[in-house]
C-alpha cells in the first residue's frame, strides 16, 4: 500500500487561520468503491468546499459513465452496441483511445477487453475457489484490444468482436482522478491531493514542504513528489491464495489467469491514466520487462518494485 506522509501536518493544523494564510483542509467520499480522499490547502475554506464539492462530482459523474459493474453506464452501452459504430462521450472516447495505445505499447500485457474474465475471477474470489479452466478458456477466447476500433475524425467507437467485455478498471481510476486534479487546478486550486485504492494525483507541494511525501510499501523509502501522477499495482492488497498459490486481482490478458508473481510495482508518470495502466501492465510482465515499457510510454518518469 502506498501510505502518505505530511511532515507538517501537526504544525499547518496548528497555523493562524488569517486570510493569507492556507489552511489544509481533508475530505472523504466513496466512489469507484473505494474511500477517495481530497487534501487540500487554501485560506478560503469556503473555496475549499466549492472545489471538494466540483471535484467529487467529475469523479461520480465518470464513475457512472466509464463503470463496468454498472448496467446502465456508457461503457456497457458501447460494449451492447457490438459491431456498430457509436458516438460516445469526450471522456470515453479519450480513455478508451489512451488504453488501446498503451495496450499496443505493451504488446497486450494491459488490455481494455478482460471484461468477461473479470467477472470469472471476481466470482472465484467471492467463493474463495479457483475458476474452473473451462470458464478461463472461453473467456479468454473473448479477449483482444485489437477488437476496439476508433474512428478520429467523427470521434467514434466500435467492438468489432460479439461477446467482447470491456473492463477498464485498470485505467479509469487514474483517468478520473487526474480529471478532478484538473477541475480543481481550474478554480485555482494547486497544492491538492486525490488518492484512490493505490491511485495518487499530486499538484503543487503543500506549504512548506518540497513536496508530497509517499512511502513504499513497508521500507522507509520516502518520494516527495508535485504535479505527478501515482499508482501501485500488484497482488498485496487484492488476490485469491488457494493452497500454496497466491493469484492476484491483476489477470494476465494472454493467458486468463491472475497474476502469481508476489511483487507491487509503483509507477510516478505524468497522468494518472498511464501511471495506473502501466502500472497494471507491468504488473503482468515482471520487473525485467521495465526498460522496455518506459521507453515505449515517455510519460513514465519513474518505476519502484518491491
Amino acid at each position: 500500500m502506498i501510505r502518505l506522509v505530511f511532515a507538517l501536518l501537526l504544525g499547518l493544523c496548528a497555523a493562524p487561520t488569517g486570510a493569507q494564510t492556507p489552511v489544509r483542509h481533508e475530505f472523504t467520499q466513496v466512489h469507484m468503491g473505494v474511500p477517495v480522499r481530497l487534501v487540500l490547502h487554501t485560506a478560503d475554506s469556503t473555496r475549499a468546499r466549492e472545489g471538494a464539492q466540483a471535484a467529487y462530482g467529475v469523479i461520480a459523474a465518470l464513475d457512472a459513465a466509464l463503470s463496468d459493474y454498472r448496467p446502465d453506464s456508457e461503457l456497457r452501452r458501447l460494449e451492447a452496441s457490438t459491431r456498430r459504430w457509436s458516438p460516445v462521450s469526450d471522456d470515453l472516447f479519450v480513455v478508451l483511445t489512451r488504453a488501446v495505445e498503451i495496450a499496443r505499447a505493451t504488446d497486450g500485457a494491459f488490455d481494455p477487453t478482460t471484461g468477461a474474465l473479470t467477472r470469472v475471477w471476481r466470482a472465484a474470489r467471492a467463493t474463495n475457489t479457483l475458476p474452473d479452466s473451462a470458464a478461463v478458456r472461453a473467456a479468454r477466447q473473448t479477449v483482444g484490444w485489437h477488437h476496439v476500433l476508433i474512428d478520429s475524425s467523427p470521434r467514434l467507437l466500435r467492438v468489432g468482436s460479439r461477446g467482447t467485455q470491456l473492463d477498464l478498471g485498470g485505467i479509469a481510476k487514474g483517468y478520473i482522478l487526474q480529471q478532478a486534479f484538473d477541475v480543481l487546478r481550474a478554480l485555482e486550486l494547486r497544492a491538492v491531493l486525490l488518492e484512490a485504492g493505490g491511485d495518487i494525483v499530486v499538484g503543487d507541494a503543500p506549504p512548506g514542504e518540497r513536496g508530497w511525501g509517499i512511502m513504499i510499501g513497508d521500507s522507509t523509502n520516502v518520494q516527495f513528489v508535485t504535479n505527478v501522477a501515482v499508482a501501485t499495482s500488484g497482488s498485496r492488497a487484492q488476490h485469491l491464495d488457494v493452497g500454496a498459490e497466491r493469484y492476484s486481482h491483476v489477470i494476465d490478458p494472454r493467458t486468463g489467469w491472475g497474476v502469481r508473481a508476489r511483487t507491487e510495482v509503483t509507477v510516478i508518470a505524468a497522468d494518472g491514466a498511464t501511471a495506473d495502466a502501466v502500472a497494471t501492465a507491468l504488473s503482468v510482465l515482471g520487473a525485467a520487462q521495465t526498460d522496455d515499457v518506459v521507453r515505449r510510454n515517455p510519460a513514465v518518469i519513474s518505476v519502484m518494485w518491491r
